[in-house]
């Protein structure tokens, strides 16, 4: 525990810790109707394959509770934990995996995967990873495949050399219609063939990362797998999560949308029980990290 507030205390903003941690956020098990604490969600993956966590990627609570859960999932299972993430790209696996085997410089690593420029809110989870030698999976999509699908579109995927697909989902790769096209389009705001192929990379993003996650996990049994996620991805258990099925469908899943909320003090989690297994709300008053 002292190894991950030390790592909270560098990253996140100064005055965090004038309150104690745990008064900074709500844990909501939807199936029990109750708040309950991080351990009880470790618990329930005995009987769970994949903990999907859907952050909103500035809140530095957030940050901190993917850190921590990863932490006590190999408490819990030692050696059978992984973290995978959105915020590397399946072509950098092997820069990651030189990083965690300690063969190449920190700086080296953050500059060669291309890592986010919010790299110090994932620091945390993945120095742990390194230091107890735990698989690291980069998940999403490059940005050159992604920014492809949204100019032609997801047949545009065909055309790309047998040597780039070792980095590409199955093709076909499909577009979800149903509750997960209607959310896209609320938050557009509305229909068109520009957002069409947006829509499409969004599908493809998911794809990709599921078919990253089933990957791992077929050659990896036993091994629970974290999953780190903007909560669009996994909220109600559509996009990523939904696509995760269809490669592996044996796989049991769990799902967390985290995010702060003003209704922090007193929440209604009657509105939010849709969203996944698991609830967090966080306090809207802690500075973000971005």
């Amino acid at each position: 525990m002292k190894f991950i507030l030390l790592i909270f205390a560098i990253t996140l903003p100064l005055g965090i810790f004038a309150q104690d941690i745990n008064t900074t956020y709500k844990i909501y098990d939807v199936r029990k109707q109750k708040m309950i604490s991080l351990d009880h969600i470790v618990l329930d993956m005995d009987k769970a394959d994949v903990l999907f966590f859907g952050e909103e990627h500035n809140d530095s609570i957030g940050h901190f509770l993917e850190a921590e859960l990863l932490k006590r999932l190999n408490e819990k299972y030692p050696q059978k934990a992984a973290l995978s993430l959105e915020m590397f790209h399946t072509d950098v696996q092997p820069i990651v995996n030189e990083y965690l085997a300690g063969v190449i410089s920190e700086k080296n690593f953050i500059k060669e995967s291309r890592a986010w420029g919010n790299y110090t809110d994932y620091r945390q989870a993945i120095e742990y990873a390194k230091q107890n030698k735990l698989s690291v999976i980069a998940a999403n999509a490059a940005a050159r495949y992604s920014n492809a699908v949204t100019m032609g579109g997801l047949d545009v995927l065909k055309n790309f050399p047998e040597t780039s697909k070792i980095f590409l989902p199955p093709i076909p790769v499909d577009t979800a219609t149903g509750r997960y096209n209607e959310k896209f389009i609320e938050t557009l705001g509305g229909h068109n063939m520009g957002s069409m192929k947006i829509y499409q990379t969004q599908n493809f993003w998911d794809a990709t990362m599921a078919w990253s996650i089933a990957k791992f996990a077929k050659t990896n049994k036993g091994i629970k797998i974290l999953q780190l996620n903007g909560r669009f991805h996994s909220d109600e258990k559509l996009g990523t999560l939904a696509k995760l099925k269809n490669y592996a469908p044996k796989l049991k899943t769990l799902n967390i949308s985290s995010f702060p909320d003003e209704s922090f003090e007193k929440p209604d989690w009657e509105k939010f029980k849709n969203l996944g297994d698991y609830v967090i709300i966080t306090d809207p008053k802690i500075k973000k990290s971005y």
